[in-house]
Order: structure tokens, then sequence, then C-alpha cells
């Protein structure tokens, strides 16, 4: 990958599955899945991106998925417990789970902003983001 022209081609090699689209993300609807705990999903066609806003002193409790998860944390503190081991996670730090690894997360007293990214999409998400796709989205082309 360290060739730019190759990287950064412009002949399509395959065909598009779908024309693209931007997301407002002000205009999802948080949904509270836990007190303190709300989630904002973008699906796309095979990855689903979910913002994750944690109040102080909230939790997602542990648990397990067959999807697998990248964690990116954007603002505010999380103690991020991954397969029995727990980390303070900040601002640019980065956590992968893969499928049906137990992992959960907690606040103290500093709120966090985190980025899930799932592949494939979280099933357990998918009726919350048909949703926000109808409230947020524009279409390209």
């Amino acid at each position: 990958m360290n060739d730019p022209a190759t990287h950064f081609a412009v002949e399509a090699i395959g065909t598009p599955t779908e024309t693209g689209r931007y997301v407002d993300r002000t205009a999802i609807d948080p949904v509270e899945i836990l007190p303190g705990l709300s989630f904002q999903p973008i699906l796309g066609s095979n990855t689903l991106l979910n913002f994750v806003t944690y109040a102080p002193h909230s939790e997602a409790p542990l648990h397990t998925h067959e999807e697998e998860q990248i964690v990116l944390v954007l603002e505010g503190e999380l103690h991020f417990q991954l397969n029995g081991h727990t980390r303070l996670m900040r601002p640019g730090d980065v956590a992968v789970v893969p499928s049906w690894v137990p992992h959960g997360a907690h606040t103290l007293d500093v709120p966090c902003v985190q980025v899930d990214f799932f592949n494939p999409p979280r099933q357990t998400l998918l009726s919350q983001a048909d949703a926000a796709i109808a409230a947020s989205s524009e279409l390209c082309g």
C-alpha cells in the first residue's frame, strides 16, 4: 500500500453497489438503550457504524456477539473491559473486539463518546439503523 497511484486509483474495476449518501448525524434521534447510554447507528451495505454516548457513571454491561467490533474513543474517558483486561481509553484509543469475545465498558465522572464499527452489521441495531437512514440521509447521484 505504499503506491499512491494504486491506492487512489480512479478506474472502476467493479460495479458500484450503491450511489452513496451523506448522513446528518444530528438528524438521528439517539436511542437510550440503558440509562445514560445512547446509540446513533448508521448502516452501510456491509458495515454498521454506531455513535455511542455515555453519561457519567453509565455502563455497557459485559456481553458478547457474533459481529466483529472496532471501538474508537472520540471524546472523554471510558473504562473498557476486553477479554478480562480493563483499560482506561481516551480520545484516539482503539480496541478490536473479535467475534464472541466478552467485553463491556463504563464511565466514572467523565462522559464519553465512542464510535463502534461492526462487520457484519450488528443485528440488534438494524431496525434503529433503518429508521436513521430515512431520517438523515441525502442520496448522491
